[in-house]
């Protein structure tokens, strides 16, 4: 229950918390988010973890002096891209194992087929896509690695999608993070960025819910 409660709290108050790590830690803190965002993406068991919302705090204070914009796209572009790498080499070895299991542990089952389904209507552009899906983005690498993409067209999908990602949301956070109203009501904006980013997400399942019913009504 405290852990949840320090995630709410994170979630809610990222300025606050990336401040004081930036006061704390000074130039750790480009590792301290590194790491965040390479777990974020690469970990199939920690897709809790901040990830539009961290990258948008950055670029706020990239703004402000406190951080480098220019490290801080290269640091986080090479996090998301090394993340999904290592979550498609996981996949790869250990996916198949998992994927026909009903209960895993540390992960639901439901989550990798909703990947799946993604998958089987984007194709390999899911790489690109679900940069931008929370949840959907940490386990379409490990999806993919479990054999829907050879390593070579992944990585081309990967490159793309994970500096595209980092880029709109760091850049964002940079030119928009300083605005008066914004950083006047900066958790709010936190909020619907977090909101924005899973609305895809919502909409794919209540459409799935949806076909399934008529699907059913029409049995």
């Amino acid at each position: 229950m405290e852990f949840i409660k320090y995630l709410i709290d994170l979630f809610l108050h990222l300025d606050v918390h990336l401040n004081d790590i930036i006061i704390q830690y000074g130039t750790l803190t480009y590792i301290i988010i590194f790491v965040v965002i390479f777990a974020e993406t690469g970990l199939v068991f920690t897709p809790f973890l901040p990830g539009d919302s961290l990258l948008f705090a950055a670029g706020a204070f990239a703004a402000k002096g406190s951080l480098n914009e220019s490290y801080l796209f290269f640091i986080l572009a090479g996090a998301a891209i090394l993340g999904d790498t290592a979550n498609y080499w996981i996949g790869h070895f250990i996916g198949p194992k998992i994927f026909h299991k009903e209960n895993v542990r540390f992960f639901k089952k439901e989550y990798l087929e909703r990947t799946h389904r993604f998958y089987e209507k984007y194709g390999g552009k899911t790489i690109i896509i679900a940069r931008f899906i929370p949840i959907i983005r940490t386990f379409a690498p490990f999806v993919a690695g479990i054999g829907s993409m050879t390593y070579s067209r992944f990585i081309i999908y990967n490159i793309i999608g994970g500096a595209t990602w980092v880029a709109l949301f760091l850049y964002g956070g940079y030119f928009f993070g300083n605005i008066e109203t914004v950083k006047n009501h900066f958790s709010v904006v936190i909020l619907m960025i977090i909101f924005i980013s899973i609305l895809p997400g919502i909409i794919e399942f209540i459409r799935h819910k949806y076909a399934k019913r008529i699907e059913h009504s029409a049995d």
